[in-house]
């Protein structure tokens, strides 16, 4: 019988992010305690720009787009948010997004599986992603048990489960 596998990534929904910031623009534009206080949210393909006339409202305006992303399933670990900046007389706060597992992530989460894991898996990086496989699609399922109950510093996903 041939080996089973599975991939561990971290990708990001692209159109959640877009529903998110487009509903967070939307509350930032009608909720009262963001009236006459310059507060805007601008959105380019890799990275999101906050800006206020106050640092609080900047930061209040980070807090409305990471709820919504929250209600729409996309990690917080995905955005990698700055100190907020004076830029001349407005407050600005620069986030990005990280996608894919870097290949020191790769490694620290092979190294987890074959300490703490059942012996029968092998792990391999390809690219940005981790493929583990066994011939035991139960050593698997504990593998993606023990991954997701680990608590990394970035977020991870299970694809391609065959």
């Amino acid at each position: 019988m041939a080996d089973s596998t599975f991939d561990i990534v971290s990708k990001i929904d692209h159109m959640e992010v877009d529903n998110a910031f487009n509903q967070c623009d939307r509350e930032l534009a009608t909720r009262f305690d963001f009236k006459n206080t310059g507060t805007k949210i601008e959105k380019t393909a890799e990275k999101i720009t906050i800006e206020s006339d106050t640092e609080e409202r900047a930061k209040a305006a980070l807090e409305v787009l990471k709820e919504k992303l929250i209600k729409r399933n996309v990690s917080l670990k995905h955005l990698d948010t700055g100190e907020p900046m004076l830029s001349g007389k407005t407050y600005r706060i620069n986030s990005t997004f990280k996608e894919g597992i870097s290949t020191e992530n790769a490694k620290k989460i092979a190294k987890f599986l074959k300490d703490e894991g059942p012996k029968s898996l092998k792990t391999q990086i390809q690219g940005e992603e981790l493929r583990v496989s066994s011939k035991s699609r139960d050593d698997l399922q504990e593998a993606i048990a023990l991954v997701k109950n680990k608590g990394w510093d970035f977020a991870v996903q299970f694809t391609n489960f065959r």
